[in-house]
């Protein structure tokens, strides 16, 4: 590939020029030419319409255009005024001009915003005016001669005698093109919405390819035309034939756009869609759009979560229609309930909490259910109507699936997080868990123009029966009746005094199961905590329910403002729901009590089973189970910056505040507490903020993780990688990347100067392995844990570290 020569363009600027200075016309600009190729030096800025970077010639370029004119690279804006960069299609339409690469799997930045290829042969993007380092081809001192997009979407950095050294096809995103190959272990992520990392995932294994949702849900995969073959790659050709191929290069799965081999169709590509479905589209040049030649998943329906939280899809001629699981049309007014639809505009539905007397089951035939979060459903073997009694029975059974096939399955959903679909070729009948009657939540807002449901009663029409034996008891037994009056008011006196525990604990059981938030007086919590007789922790007490359901209560020694201020933090703590996150249940406040109630997780903190180790335990503790911990602090983290209503900053994040479900999935508790009771909850500020103080402690953090050590003082890239070598020899060569990995961006989490730290979604990113990161300096030192600041290098020797 040679150089796109710009040089004809001189003359006719000369030309204009001498035109502007004879003055026959008043303004003429030579402005942003594009090209196909640029050497060493080659900058773009974000500013593209009204950039003043200019190549070797002295004309402007905002971008590199294939020769063809079929490709684009440069800055493109996404939502909010943020901006990718990447490659598109460059055909004209806007709607038509399809992302099909970015740069560290999507990671946006602000438009004051740089791309280079450094004189050292690296690509690189910079987030100014900090000159922050984004993201980095890693490329330095290779032979680096120049950047060129290619006729088939390419972009390459060349070498000598055109030789590549690095290709955006070897890094693919959401998009594969013709000719372009997908190794195993490589996938395709669909594309991020609003900074939120997608769930959905086409991913390459030995066995085949399938669909996932987040790393533990298959909702489509393929059959290879031999058990024993072992995938190695995927390959997408022009005619539209997308394959799969063992070791052999033989070709075990296949499938095939319905324009196959039509000649007149001149570009097509395999998307994973926003929507969780695999697409190969097809660019109809007289329409000039793109059609769909061929879906993995034909119903809509059947991808998993397709319609979001609180919802149910259903599949018709015209695609997917999208409907709320609950059209209970009460509102509950709570000043503690946040409406979460989770993407699907359904609100979270009634709780059951305030309602558990008085619950019917909803019936929903043909209709399959099940969790999102967690996505982990209990199957049993019961009949319809067993399963439906199973879960009326059971507090924590929020829905159920039968199976009509014969097989007996019944499923139930214990989490409220729920999502479904329905179709009449589904053999299945489901249950939803309601609120009956609307007296259930009057105390917490209900409509007051809904009519409640008839009740039955005994004896209901005999009224003048009842009264007359009533009155006739009444005047027989008056002496009776005397002495019985005298028993009930020492009874309630007797109850209110010695057996307040069981209206108080019953009362707590039936609103802390499934409420978003309840007050109690510290009474009540006193009798839920047996007197705060066991301690988990600092100030964290063990509280048990009759039915033998665990929960935590965290006193509080914070000064508060007011009760105005309190209510304000916990409003906003008890908003929050995520699968990584400790939930929060109720509060006290009273003048000399300020009493925090969470759920309960059992198996103790991440610090204990990191640190706690015997002889031959760190074994058992592999690279990956650590990492599985970090992500999830990590997407933890993210939720709370950048996906709350209000920015959520942590201010305590340690090891100690990471909790363990089933083994080993964490959920992160303690969060906001202190920042939000005292009026702190900011996540900007003039020096270090609060966020950017839990970006340098999650940093910390992962350094923790990766020696399983508290001792992370003083350390730079080689110390740290040289104690892994020494004191962890059980990592084989793919966990040693990993792990330089993390500490990678650990270390530049630690920069003492805070707006050197990266973003959290970027920390995010890195952890995935969807976004790469330079090396940090060598010269870096962090704050000590007295929080004394050390020596920070210049943001240039930054730049050059390679």
């Amino acid at each position: 590939m040679t150089f796109n020569t710009i040089s004809s363009f001189s003359y006719p600027c000369t030309v204009l020029a001498f035109i502007i200075f004879l003055g026959f016309a008043n303004s003429v600009v030579c402005d942003k030419v594009s090209i196909d190729s640029a050497p060493l030096g080659f900058e773009i800025s974000g500013f593209v319409l009204d950039s003043d970077k200019r190549d070797g010639n002295g004309d402007k370029v905002n971008s590199l255009v294939s020769l063809n004119k079929v490709f684009e690279f440069g800055f493109f804006e996404r939502d909010n005024g943020e901006f990718v960069v990447g490659i598109k299609y460059s055909l004209g339409l806007k709607s038509a001009n399809l992302a099909v690469w970015s740069v560290g799997g999507g990671v946006r930045v602000s438009r004051n915003s740089t791309f280079k290829l450094l004189v050292d042969g690296r690509l690189v993007l910079f987030e100014n005016p900090s000159n922050a380092l984004v993201w980095s081809s890693d490329t330095a001192n290779l032979g680096v001669e120049k950047v060129t997009l290619l006729d088939n979407g390419n972009l390459v950095l060349m070498g000598g005698e055109n030789s590549v050294i690095w290709e955006s096809f070897s890094r693919p995103t959401n998009t594969l093109l013709p000719g372009q190959i997908l190794h195993y272990p490589q996938n395709l992520r669909a594309p991020s919405t609003k900074s939120v990392t997608s769930y959905y995932t086409f991913v390459v294994h030995p066995e085949g390819l399938a669909l996932m949702w987040e790393s533990n849900v298959t909702y489509w995969k393929t059959q290879l035309s031999s058990l024993s073959a072992t995938v190695k790659e995927v390959r997408f050709d022009s005619n539209g034939v997308l394959g799969l191929y063992d070791d052999a290069k033989k070709i075990v799965w296949s499938v095939s756009s319905k324009d196959f081999g039509e000649s007149s169709v001149s570009l097509r590509h395999v998307r994973m869609d926003k929507d969780g479905n695999l697409r190969i589209y097809s660019w109809d040049d007289s329409a000039r759009s793109w059609r769909v030649g061929w879906q993995a998943v034909e119903d809509q329906c059947n991808v998993f979560g397709s319609c979001g939280l609180y919802s149910v899809c259903e599949y018709n001629s015209t695609g997917p229609i999208c409907g709320c699981l609950s059209s209970d049309p009460l509102d509950l007014g709570n000043a503690f309930s946040s409406p979460d639809s989770g993407g699907s505009g359904c609100k979270k539905m009634v709780d059951l909490g305030n309602c558990k007397a008085h619950t019917s089951m909803l019936l929903m035939k043909q209709t399959n259910l099940y969790g999102l979060y967690p996505p982990h459903d209990v199957d049993m073997m019961l009949s319809e109507e067993a399963c439906k009694a199973y879960c009326v029975n059971d507090t924590t059974c929020v829905a159920i699936t039968s199976k009509n096939d014969g097989s007996g399955l019944c499923t139930l959903k214990r989490t409220t997080f729920i999502s479904g679909s329905t179709s009449p070729s589904i053999p299945s009948t489901s249950f939803l868990k309601v609120c009956q009657v609307p007296q259930a939540v009057a105390a917490k807002g209900g409509n007051p123009n809904v009519t409640p449901k008839a009740k039955s009663f005994p004896f209901q029409g005999h009224s003048r029966k009842i009264l007359s034996a009533i009155a006739f008891v009444i005047l027989v037994t008056v002496l009776v009746l005397l002495v019985l009056e005298l028993f009930i008011v020492l009874f309630v006196y007797n109850k209110k005094q010695n057996n307040s525990q069981n209206r108080v604990v019953k009362g707590a059981k039936a609103n802390l199961q499934n409420s978003p938030l309840v007050r109690l007086s510290f009474k009540e919590i006193q009798e839920l905590t047996s007197n705060f007789s066991t301690q988990l922790g600092s100030s964290v007490f063990k509280g048990l329910l009759p039915d033998e359901m665990t929960i935590v209560a965290k006193v509080l020694d914070y000064t508060v403002e007011s009760e105005k201020e309190f209510l304000k933090g916990v409003s906003i703590l008890g908003g929050t729901h995520h699968r990584n996150l400790v939930s929060l249940r109720g509060f006290c406040f009273e003048p000399n009590h300020k009493v925090l109630i969470y759920e309960c997780v059992p198996d103790g903190s991440a610090d204990k089973w990191l640190f706690d180790v015997h002889e031959g335990d760190n074994q058992q503790k592999n690279w990956q189970q650590r990492v599985d911990i970090a992500v999830g602090v990590t997407r933890a983290l993210m939720y709370l910056h950048t996906e709350c209503q209000l920015c959520i900053p942590h201010g305590n994040l340690k090891l100690e505040n990471v909790l363990l479900e089933d083994g080993t999935t964490p959920k992160v508790t303690d969060f906001g507490i202190k920042r939000f009771i005292q009026s702190e909850g900011s996540c900007s500020s003039s020096n270090e903020s609060a966020s950017e103080k839990d970006i340098y402690m999650l940093g910390k953090m992962l350094i923790e993780i990766v020696l399983i050590s508290r001792d992370t003082v003083g350390d730079s890239l080689d110390q740290v990688m040289d104690k892994v070598m020494q004191e962890q020899k059980y990592l084989d060569s793919e966990d040693l990347r990993g792990v330089e990995r993390v500490v990678r961006i650990a270390l530049w989490c630690m920069q003492t100067q805070p707006f050197l730290r990266p973003s959290v979604g970027e920390v995010m990113k890195v952890l995935e392995g969807t976004l790469s990161v330079d090396r940090p300096p060598s010269s870096f030192a962090y704050r000590n844990v007295d929080d004394t600041d050390r020596t920070v290098p210049d943001v240039s020797e930054i730049k050059q570290e390679s």
